[in-house]
């Protein structure tokens, strides 16, 4: 039962990782639903298996990840992010991850944000043409700054991404894809600072589950990225927003509204 719990999550990571509805959110979540106990180590299988959807981006996109503009960039983006994670990582973990309600009202929150964007679109005060190319270094540490806030589970890494790049002008398409690259090293630093944390007994007496999280959460990433980029071509974040505001809605009924 274990190796199919884990398949679970592994599953719901990849599906979600790159899609602006908060991967977090979903493992924490799937993991209340699952009856998984927070131990030491399913805290940190939710960290790690990220790892395995990161791969997927490194292998759908090295052509980008050879750019040197583009790692230049990536750098400067990731710079709020580790700062704000280092600084209160002991809060997130202990505090922010441990809170469904914030959790339900992020979900909704940043849900009405993107249909708010959207609207904004479909009125001509924003005009999303920029291309990635054009972004500068300014503009990436404002990006970072974005992806900053998704230490509160429930923002959506991506999502976050995807506003800052969309209020900055830049296409849907370009932002998703920036935001793919760009967890690239955010995700691997996250996981690799967990590893460090965690003891090593403990990880080791459980590299099978955390290896067939990690191989699952990659097929299904590479899946999810490469629709997500075509979806974006003609479509937008619109559906995304009303999925957030949705589910936190059911969510809060299944947690707060006594039907279980």
């Amino acid at each position: 039962m274990i190796y199919l719990k884990t398949v679970i999550l592994g599953l719901v990571e990849g599906l979600t990782e790159f899609l602006p509805v908060s991967s977090t959110a979903h493992l924490i979540l799937a993991g209340r639903l699952l009856q998984i106990p927070q131990s030491e180590y399913w805290k940190f299988f939710e960290v790690f298996v990220q790892s395995g959807a990161i791969l997927a981006v490194v292998a759908a996109f090295f052509r980008e990840l050879k750019n040197w503009r583009t790692i230049r960039n990536l750098l400067a983006s990731f710079i709020p992010t580790a700062v704000t994670g280092f600084l209160l990582y002991g809060v997130i973990k202990s505090v922010l991850f441990e809170s469904v309600g914030l959790i339900l009202f992020t979900l909704v929150f940043f849900g009405v944000i993107f249909l708010i964007i959207e609207r904004l679109v479909d009125r001509g005060k924003l005009s999303p043409r920029k291309k990635l190319e054009e972004l500068s270094i300014k503009e990436a540490v404002i990006v970072g700054v974005f992806q900053s806030t998704a230490i509160i589970p429930g923002v959506s890494r991506s999502g976050a991404v995807l506003i800052g790049g969309l209020l900055m002008g830049y296409r849907r398409r370009d932002a998703a894809l920036y935001s793919f690259l760009l967890a690239v090293p955010t995700i691997l630093a996250a996981s690799f600072f967990d590893l460090v944390r965690t003891d090593r007994d403990i990880f080791l007496a459980n590299i099978p589950l955390s290896a067939l999280g990690f191989v699952t959460a990659f097929i299904t990433a590479y899946a999810v990225v490469r629709w997500f980029i075509r979806y974006l071509q003609n479509h937008s974040l619109k559906a995304f927003g009303w999925y957030r505001i949705i589910l936190g809605g059911l969510l809060y009924l299944l947690f707060f509204g006594q039907l279980i």
